[in-house]
């Protein structure tokens, strides 16, 4: 169960199970919220189950089912209904998304209510120099820059999750180098304790009044506001896909807990079809869908499979990678493995239970049609796009990322409101290589603003893919804006686009090391940024 705390009075998660009744008991929970129907699964505890054991602990449970896409409004006046009675709830489903769903059906005007009754109580608003929405790699790497900067800052950071994880290493879990539990701690233990977690979601930024709105409908004011919630993996984009996740052959390296899934069909996968897919960019690390890719082949060849098993890679897009510098390293393992890249394939839907992915496919004409494959394996990079509160407060270009300068990192339009990382619509990849040197630039820029002075540090768009093309060998792609390849280390280590054994201990070992131990700290190795000259 991986608990998602929403604001004080509600949580969400993926599927109970009876064992965890007493812990959300411990946690004062007293309804429980069933958004799945029964029988989605087999491994599925009925809902009889759960209600019987949590009437054992005091704790009412209603059901509310509705497939994912199919939330009634019926349903969501009857939620209202419940959540006005104030009790402290937790709402489940498969993956917990239709219950965060739920929750997000709260209208607008309702949220508006609950703001003004707070300020009609003279609830104070609480101020904050700087406040971090987003407690991800950038969100806690910033608050941990900024104070070594000024110890004296005033910082709130605002995040729901109670835990945190180490992203880039999935694809490692994924491929049987890392177990999921070492990418995994708990937030609090992370942020440095002068920082306030505000441990809500944010439903709004009001930049005209510099204030962020939380879920309970409190707002807290800031002078300077950095914005890095990352983007938000949206399932439900593909037809049928968040109802086999984690089943039928079906998985994904972007989610935590179906990595070592992904690990398991490499293991059992003996002959048939293996798809991978790439979506529409942009995605969190363009070079992933490869990289599940590369390491399940590099199994499959070493334990003599190769032979009886296809794989297709699926790619939305027109090129196998976006650097051109290191496409040829990439081919050749694409050639090595078998693999003829399918472009301008984008999954549309999946049916598990019959083995079947429809894509739409886009001719060099422009033509649109549809096919449909078998699979055995299937490894899904899914849908991705910006958190819907960037476009709600006015902060968001036309495609709804975050409008900021590419160099600076300040909003277009807001000086004292910076981005960092995913969220943002720079052109740079979205890797965590890329937040580790855009930390540095917003710490900086913000104590120069503060001190009424111009921001002078500048991001050159430098982001890192370290492509894993085989256990044991990787290609160390970096790069800056305009595709132009940017190598941090001499080339006895990362042989430039070629892959070396050396730049796969760097991403084994070391990497996990600079993030838990320097990065997330304030530590910054290998971070300098050029800055304009006064």
């Amino acid at each position: 169960m991986k608990i998602i705390t929403v604001s004080e009075t509600f949580s969400v998660s993926d599927q109970i199970r009876i064992e965890d009744i007493a812990q959300l008991a411990e946690q004062g929970v007293q309804l429980i919220i069933c958004n799945r129907p029964d029988g989605e699964a087999a491994d599925q505890p009925s809902v009889n189950s759960i209600a019987e054991a949590a009437a054992g602990k005091n704790i009412e449970l209603i059901h509310m089912p509705f497939v994912a896409g199919g939330l009634t409004d019926d349903i969501a006046a009857r939620f209202r209904e419940l959540m006005a009675n104030n009790l402290k709830t937790h709402a489940y489903c498969r993956t917990g998304n239709r219950s965060l769903q739920l929750w997000h059906s709260i209208s607008s005007e309702q949220l508006e209510k609950k703001l003004s009754a707070v300020q009609n109580t003279g609830q104070a608003t609480q101020h904050f120099d700087v406040v971090v929405i987003g407690a991800g790699a950038g969100g806690i790497a910033v608050s941990a820059s900024l104070l070594k900067r000024d110890s004296k800052l005033r910082i709130a950071l605002v995040d729901p999750s109670t835990k945190h994880y180490y992203q880039p290493g999935w694809t490692m879990v994924g491929g049987g180098v890392f177990k999921a539990k070492s990418t995994e701690r708990e937030t609090t233990k992370l942020v440095d304790k002068r920082v306030s977690l505000l441990q809500q979601a944010v439903t709004k930024v009001k930049p005209d009044n510099n204030t962020v709105v939380l879920h309970d409908g409190a707002q807290v004011h800031y002078e300077q506001l950095v914005v890095a919630p990352g983007l938000t993996i949206n399932w439900g984009a593909i037809e049928g896909l968040e109802e086999t996740l984690g089943k039928n052959g079906v998985t994904s390296n972007y989610r935590y807990d179906l990595a070592p899934y992904t690990w398991e069909l490499v293991q059992k996968t003996q002959r048939g079809r293996a798809i991978f897919t790439q979506p529409p960019m942009p995605i969190k690390c363009a070079g992933a869908p490869q990289k599940a890719l590369y390491l399940s082949a590099d199994h499959w060849l070493k334990t003599k499979r190769l032979d009886n098993i296809d794989i297709d890679f699926c790619n939305a897009g027109g090129v196998l990678f976006g650097v051109p510098a290191y496409v040829g390293a990439l081919q050749s393992y694409m050639d090595k493995y078998g693999v003829s890249p399918s472009y301008n394939h984008n999954l549309v839907k999946v049916d598990g239970d019959q083995r079947k992915a429809w894509f739409d496919v886009t001719d060099a004409e422009g033509n649109k049609s549809q096919l449909c494959k078998d699979f055995d394996m299937l490894h899904v990079c899914p849908v991705q796009q910006a958190p819907a509160f960037i476009a709600d407060s006015g902060l968001a270009d036309q495609g709804g990322w975050l409008a900021v300068d590419p160099h600076s990192l300040c909003h277009t339009e807001y000086a004292n409101i910076w981005g960092l990382g995913d969220v943002m619509n720079t052109t740079n990849a979205k890797t965590m290589a890329a937040v580790r040197k855009q930390v540095p630039v917003v710490a900086k820029n913000i104590i120069s603003v503060q001190a009424g002075q111009a921001p002078r540090a500048k991001y050159d768009g430098y982001g890192s893919c370290p492509l894993t093309v085989e256990r044991g060998k990787i290609v160390l792609a970096e790069f800056c804006y305009g595709g132009r390849v940017a190598p941090s280390f001499p080339n006895w280590i990362n042989a430039g686009t070629k892959p070396t054994r050396l730049a796969w201990w760097l991403k084994s070992l070391a990497l996990p090391f600079v993030y838990w131990h320097m990065m997330l700290k304030g530590r910054e190795w290998m971070t300098h940024c050029p800055e304009e000259k006064t």
